[in-house]
């Protein structure tokens, strides 16, 4: 039997595979410019004769980084860590995502001192695209950017005028559909616990208003503006239901991680849930289910989420304009609420 062919590069791998060396490079390079099916041929006619292209050297000759960066920017929240829950869940989900297409992720957490935070790192000629997971208080320096780099998605709320393409839930409607529940369960003193500095946080926030306006329950809706992260929000919970005058019976909280950071906060003052207060979540990240008693949230579909964010960057790198995508929110129903 004779020997196999050696494969040594990309010109040897072309006459196997009976194409031209062009399009062995855009088919090991995963290029939607060809077939699935030939893609498919080439890259296993790689595998079977154990070729590795020079992945570095191809990317200098194509300019391709080889990487996609994943910024979180905290302007309002200085506090909070890529360690968040919210944060690990989305970003698994985005690297799952990447790694399939390709890419590395180069992941940066930014407290912008300036305005030029994001142009240093589209411009750093480190990375083929940007996702940035949260608009923050950054919302004018994200549109200022947009308007030149085309390779950019954002994760966040869909605002009226904004120049990016974002990814995120109806966060109105979260706030809505939370509130609704908790009227149905019987509450009528309704408190939002979450820092509206925040567009999503601020449309949660507006859906809770105006469901509440329409039960007529607004009167009594009271607002405790606290940071996400845990080891600031316990506190300020703790203190706030120690002075008010009126406890709510149901708590509308911004995220999941205030919700359990609520949970805990009313379990040391000896008030349970939901039998005293009912509270609700948002995100339906994996420790939702855990808590006791379990917790009621407004589930965001990250796995879609992401999906999306990955997909939109793809086709503008490809040249693409592509328009924002809305998520719709839903209702998990647990003990808590």
């Amino acid at each position: 039997m004779a020997d196999e062919p050696r494969v040594k590069n990309i010109t040897d791998l072309a006459k196997l595979a009976g194409v031209s060396a062009g399009t062995v490079s855009r088919a090991l390079a995963d290029s939607p410019l060809i077939s699935q099916k030939t893609r498919e041929t080439i890259q296993q006619i790689a595998r079977d004769h154990g070729f590795r292209p020079n992945i570095m050297a191809r990317n200098l000759r194509i300019k391709r980084a080889g990487a996609i960066g994943v910024v979180i920017p905290l302007g309002h929240e200085t506090g909070q860590h890529i360690s968040d829950p919210f944060f690990m869940t989305l970003i698994g989900h985005l690297a799952d995502a990447l790694t399939e297409r390709g890419h590395d992720l180069l992941l940066s957490r930014v407290i912008p001192k300036d305005r030029n935070w994001l142009s240093q790192i589209v411009d750093s000629g480190r990375v083929d695209g940007a996702i940035i997971i949260g608009q923050s208080d950054q919302s004018d320096v994200i549109d200022e950017v947009a308007q030149r780099y085309l390779p950019m998605v954002v994760w966040g709320a869909s605002q009226s005028g904004q120049t990016h393409c974002s990814v995120g839930t109806n966060n109105r409607k979260g706030g809505m559909i939370a509130v609704q529940h908790l009227i149905k369960q019987g509450c009528r003193r309704i408190a939002f616990f979450g820092d509206p500095a925040a567009p999503e946080i601020a449309d949660r926030l507006l859906g809770c208003r105006e469901a509440l306006a329409e039960a007529g329950l607004d009167a009594d809706f009271q607002i405790l503006p606290i940071h996400l992260t845990a080891d600031i929000a316990h506190p300020a919970i703790s203190a706030w239901l120690a002075q008010t005058k009126s406890l709510p019976d149901g708590i509308v909280a911004a995220s999941d991680v205030v919700a359990i950071t609520a949970l805990r906060a009313l379990s040391e003052k000896g008030i349970s849930v939901p039998q005293d207060i009912r509270i609700t979540g948002y995100d339906d990240l994996p420790f939702a289910a855990q808590t006791i008693p379990p917790l009621t949230t407004v589930k965001q579909d990250l796995v879609a989420g992401a999906a999306h964010l990955v997909d939109l960057l793809y086709r503008r790198i490809g040249g693409e304009r592509t328009d924002s995508v809305v998520l719709e929110p839903s209702l998990i129903v647990r003990a808590s609420g």
